[in-house]
């Protein structure tokens, strides 16, 4: 069969498309890759990036190095990769307080998470466990609530800072009882746990690698877990709804993302890789070792669900009387 010239270009178009994807695949990486990490090293989201930039070095061939820029609640990690060029030799361990509740925060954000980062793939997410210290005198979830209700503004809650996890999940929390606490923000989760400890604030909501140890000495009571399973670190602490307060649920989610306009087929790859990376078992293992589930799906999931969880936080920061400043 002879094809005309018009003919042949038009297959050839139509073939570039199933090419492109194994021709980009033997190119890159060709150089290190570097993961940004908005918080300090030590913590969940440092250790999760470290897992994660470690098993994609051994998937890539390429060192994934690992870059902490902590502060303002992730944002200053997450505006770097904002920012960088889309070739993908820049990503970020995603966090939800600098990818979903920033702009609701934020009057000034120099980013929009939406605009200008690409979802990749999810990673993780924990929840937070509702903590009390030794100058709470109640047993448990509903003995909690009617205390509040009965003092409203008596009850401090102590967090790693405005617009963290424990801030968000109080004023979750605050909402769907209808109560009352005082926000005692410190600049992180050691210095609120000698606090809590101390009996200087009354409780927090704090993820379980900060607060396990000193349940488990009984120093700290955990009396409810915000995830809609109970943990299994802390197998006897029942859920929110468990515990009576239906339907209530809060967790903090983690991704790999990009700055906007990163080519599809790097996008697909490194989804690709990460998902494979995901469920090895000895990584299955480590992540839940830390309280964690192990999330999964595509990058337009990923998106889609990016949007979502941004429209949840505006809408709640904003019946909160919470305004971005």
């Amino acid at each position: 069969m002879k094809f005309s010239i018009s003919k042949r270009a038009f297959v050839a178009a139509c073939l570039l498309p199933c090419l492109a994807y194994p021709a980009f695949a033997q190119k890159y990486p060709e150089k290190p890759v570097t993961m940004v990490v908005g918080s300090a090293p030590g913590g969940f989201t440092d250790v999760l990036g470290r897992l994660v930039a470690q098993q994609l070095s051994e998937r890539l061939g390429q060192p994934v190095v690992i870059d902490n820029r902590a502060g303002a609640s992730t944002t200053i990690g997450t505006q770097v990769v904002a920012k960088a060029n889309p070739d993908g030799y820049t990503l970020l361990m995603g966090h939800f307080a600098g990818v979903s509740v920033a702009p609701a925060m934020m009057a000034k954000l120099s980013y929009d998470p939406i605009k200008d980062l690409t979802a990749i793939a999810r990673v993780a997410s924990t929840p937070v466990i509702l903590t009390l210290g030794p100058s709470l005198r109640v047993k448990n979830l509903k003995e909690l609530i009617q205390y509040l209700q009965k003092n409203p503004g008596k009850v401090s809650f102590a967090t790693s800072g405005v617009g963290t996890a424990q801030h968000l999940a109080a004023v979750q929390f605050m909402r769907a009882t209808h109560t009352e606490m005082v926000h005692v923000p410190y600049k992180g989760s050691s210095q609120a746990m000698t606090d809590l400890l101390g009996g200087r604030v009354d409780l927090n909501f704090e993820s379980p690698p900060n607060v396990l140890q000193h349940i488990k000495a009984g120093k700290l009571q955990a009396i409810a877990v915000t995830s809609l399973k109970r943990s299994p670190l802390l197998p006897d602490v029942p859920t929110m709804d468990e515990a009576g307060l239906p339907k209530f649920e809060m967790s903090q989610w983690f991704g790999v993302m990009g700055p906007a306009r990163m080519q599809k087929p790097m996008v697909d790859m490194l989804n690709k890789e990460i998902n494979g990376l995901l469920a090895k078992p000895d990584v299955i293992e480590k992540i839940q070792s830390m309280g964690g589930e192990v999330l999964s799906g595509t990058p337009e999931q990923f998106a889609a669900f990016q949007r979502a969880d941004s429209a949840y936080w505006a809408k709640l920061l904003g019946e909160a009387g919470i305004k971005p400043e």
